[in-house]
Order: C-alpha cells, then sequence, then structure tokens
C-alpha cells in the first residue's frame, strides 16, 4: 500500500467491530456520569489559539496542533486556531460564556476526540477521545470525592479492576517548593520537571533542576528525594511547618476519607508525593489512576478553581476528571472478541418482494438484516457470503418454497435446517434467536 493510502501518522481507521466496541464502552460511561448527575456537553473540534495558548504548562503547550490562516492571510504562516487539546479548557470558555443560563453548580460531562501534536508511539496517538466529567461552581470537598467515585465506577463497569488511585494537592506540592526556598514564579516549571520523575528517572530529574531550573545540586537532590521516596512520612513531616502544607495534606486526607467512606477501599487510594500533574491550571487536590496491566495513567484529574477567570468568565471553583478510554480499549481489543454479525442473512432466489417485506417486519423487531446483492444464483455462493458476515440464520426463500408457501430457515453454526410458514417466519427467527 502506497504511503498516500494510509491514514496520517498518529491515527486510525475503526473497522465495523472495533466501532462498536468503543460505542458500548462510551455508552457504559454515559450511563454512569448520568446516574451521578452530570449532563452531556459538546464543544467544537478547534478553539481560537488565544483561548488555549498558555493553559497547559510549558511542555503540553508545544503539543498544541494549531491552524494556520485561510484564504488572503494563508501566506502569512500565522496561527489563529488550534485543535482541541482536552474538553476542560473547552469547558472554562462555555462557563464564561453563558454564565448565568447554566446551573449552579454545573456539572457536566463530554467524550470525544482531543489532538495532540505528540509523537507517535504504540498505545499513543495524535487524535484520541477522552471521557471528562467536571463540576464548576463549588468549593466542597464532596465535589472531588463524588469525582473519584463516578471515574471507579466506571472502571470498574469497563472491566478495569486491579487499580489505584494516586493523591496529592497542588496546595501541598507549592508548599513543600515553598520550604525549600523555590520562588513561587518559578513553581509551575519545577514542578513540571518534577511530573517527569517516572518518565526520565530521578537521577535526571534533579540533573534538570540544577540545569534548566536554577536549584543547586543539594536543593534539587534534596528535593527529589523526598518526592520519589516510598513513604510520603518524610514529606508529611516537612509540610506540617507550613500552614499552606498543613491546608494541602487536609485536602488529600479529607478526599480519602469521604472517598473510602462511600466505599472505595483503601487500597484502591493513597497519597503519593511522587505524583504532580503536570498541567498548570490546578490549584488543589490532585489524582492519577494506575492499573496493572495498563502502561501510564488510566485517569486523572483535580481542582482547578481559577480556570475560568483566566477565559474572562467569573472567578469560580471548579474540579474534573478524565478517563484514559484509549489505552483501556487498546488493551482489552488485544483479547478476543466475537464479531458482530447479522442476526439474519436474507438469500435471494426470486421473490424479491416478498424478501423485502420480511426484511421490514425482522428489522421491525430490531433485528440486524442483511439481503444478497451479488450476481449469483447459486445458492452456495450465496451462503458462503451470509458466513463471511457472521449471519446467526440465512432465510432460503427458493422456487419450491414460494410454491408451499414457505421459507427455510438454515442455522448457521450448526448447519441445521427448518421449514416453517412464510407469514410465521419472523416469529421463528425471534425464537431461535432468543434459545440458550
Amino acid at each position: 500500500m502506497g504511503q498516500a493510502a494510509q491514514a496520517p501518522s498518529g491515527t486510525r481507521d475503526l473497522l465495523a467491530d472495533e466501532v462498536r466496541r468503543r460505542k458500548a464502552a462510551f455508552d457504559v460511561l454515559s450511563q454512569i456520569f448520568e446516574s451521578f448527575g452530570f449532563d452531556p456537553l459538546e464543544t467544537p473540534a478547534f478553539e481560537n489559539l488565544d483561548v488555549i495558548t498558555g493553559k497547559y504548562g510549558e511542555e503540553a503547550s508545544k503539543l498544541i496542533f494549531k491552524i494556520l490562516k485561510r484564504g488572503a492571510h494563508e501566506a502569512s504562516g500565522q496561527a489563529d486556531l488550534a485543535l482541541r487539546y482536552d474538553h476542560t479548557v473547552p469547558l472554562a470558555r462555555v462557563i464564561g460564556s453563558y454564565g448565568a443560563k447554566l446551573p449552579t453548580p454545573y456539572k457536566r460531562y463530554a467524550i470525544g476526540p482531543v489532538w495532540r501534536a505528540d509523537r507517535p508511539q504504540e498505545g499513543r496517538f495524535r487524535e484520541f477521545v477522552q471521557c471528562d466529567i467536571d463540576t464548576v461552581g463549588s468549593q466542597s470537598a464532596l465535589a472531588d470525592a463524588e469525582i473519584v467515585l463516578a471515574l471507579a465506577q466506571s472502571l470498574d463497569a469497563l472491566g478495569v479492576h486491579d487499580f489505584t488511585f494516586t493523591v496529592n494537592s497542588r496546595k501541598a506540592l507549592y508548599a513543600l517548593l515553598e520550604v525549600y526556598g523555590v520562588d513561587s514564579d518559578d513553581g509551575p516549571s519545577v514542578l513540571g520537571t518534577l511530573d517527569k520523575l517516572d518518565k526520565i528517572g530521578a537521577a535526571a530529574v534533579a540533573k534538570e533542576l540544577t540545569a534548566a531550573r536554577g536549584l543547586t545540586p543539594d536543593v534539587a537532590e534534596s528535593l527529589v528525594g523526598d518526592v520519589a521516596a516510598d513513604n510520603s512520612d518524610r514529606v508529611r513531616q516537612r509540610l506540617n511547618t507550613t500552614e499552606q502544607g498543613k491546608a494541602g495534606l487536609a485536602e488529600v486526607d479529607r478526599l480519602i476519607e469521604l472517598t473510602t467512606s462511600a466505599g472505595l477501599t483503601s487500597d484502591r487510594i493513597a497519597y503519593v508525593p511522587r505524583m504532580v500533574r503536570g498541567l498548570d491550571y490546578y490549584t488543589g487536590a490532585i489524582y492519577e489512576v494506575v492499573a496493572a496491566g495498563y502502561p501510564g495513567s488510566i485517569a486523572a484529574g483535580g481542582r482547578y478553581d481559577h480556570l475560568v477567570a483566566t477565559l474572562g468568565g467569573p472567578d469560580v471553583p471548579a474540579c474534573g476528571g478524565s478517563i484514559g478510554i484509549e489505552r483501556i480499549l487498546a488493551i482489552q481489543g488485544s483479547q478476543d472478541t466475537e464479531r458482530r454479525g447479522l442476526d439474519v442473512a436474507l438469500t435471494v432466489l426470486g421473490g424479491e418482494e416478498d424478501l423485502m417485506r420480511l426484511g421490514a417486519e425482522l428489522r421491525g423487531q430490531n433485528l440486524r438484516v442483511g439481503m444478497y446483492f451479488g450476481s449469483s444464483t447459486k445458492l452456495g455462493k450465496q451462503l458462503k457470503w451470509a458466513h463471511d458476515q457472521s449471519a446467526r440464520i440465512s432465510v432460503l426463500y427458493g422456487p419450491e418454497e414460494r410454491a408451499e408457501g414457505e421459507v427455510t430457515l438454515r442455522d448457521m453454526r450448526s448447519g441445521d435446517q427448518t421449514r416453517v410458514p412464510f407469514t410465521e417466519a419472523a416469529s421463528h427467527v425471534r425464537k431461535v434467536l432468543e434459545a440458550p
């Protein structure tokens, strides 16, 4: 196949069975989000560039897909639009635009594609679906806890059971930087480097903190040692020396307390100081979800109380979470799944008008029905077509059946055939399909 015939790097063509599998997963998530009182929201695939710029942090901003100006301005080489990077910034823009028209708090979910100019690799795409839930207009820790519980229930429903929420707080992280004398203006970039711990390791992070962020080697090594430690006691001791540190720890502990009281077991949620979340807009409790058998994080979220104000809207509190549905589906898709075929295949050996009526009656019973459109009048070739369509039942309606006012129903799994009156064909098909 030539290069021009392939999908662009970092994208995929999704054939029928994969589309159905994904839709089923999205339907499960929608039902769970609705059960928690979240309403759906759809936003455009692209936003004004100035809406997106500066909202995601230094590293993430490099991954924004920019759209060049068009028409008479095309030669300028400048961009004025950008493909949607996530669903959070568009939500903040909606809040700023619609304001009082929305309920308070406003609880919404969004399931749709986002785009990132990342380096394509296995399990990582430039176009992928995100599944988000957010609550805007509440400072209560109950709002954070509800989102964690909705994400946990969603993961269980998707068949992901061995997972853990790793929890931290941006307040706690900034307080830790304060303890180490890091200037507040340098905080976002330092946290962005600490967020690379799991990707490049402690030694490389300490080196970058020294070379690129201006920390002394002793401070960098000690800070990394605190954050990377398996036991959180060391960090807790430092944080308890400042009011902001105590407030951050209180956020973490309250989130864990609320979610475990609602049934999330203690082995599924824990305070982990090394969990940073590099996006600049987070302000409070943050979390990521790791699961056995799934690389990286498969869900994440946190509180972002001032993002709406940066887009010209009111300064309202907000929190939200997102499920990495693509990673989950990719792992599950490697397992054998049953192909979805036709419920009924209608062979065509004459009597087309009768078959059209029968097809309509079968579809009226919510069955998936296909009719042979080929040129062959040989039954063998038509049955091969039915087999290729993974049909459960084939309907044979040849001259003999028509003369007797009957049809032959062929079980495509066993090969058994049954002759029934034409007028009762639909009910007999239903009985066969419902049989264990």
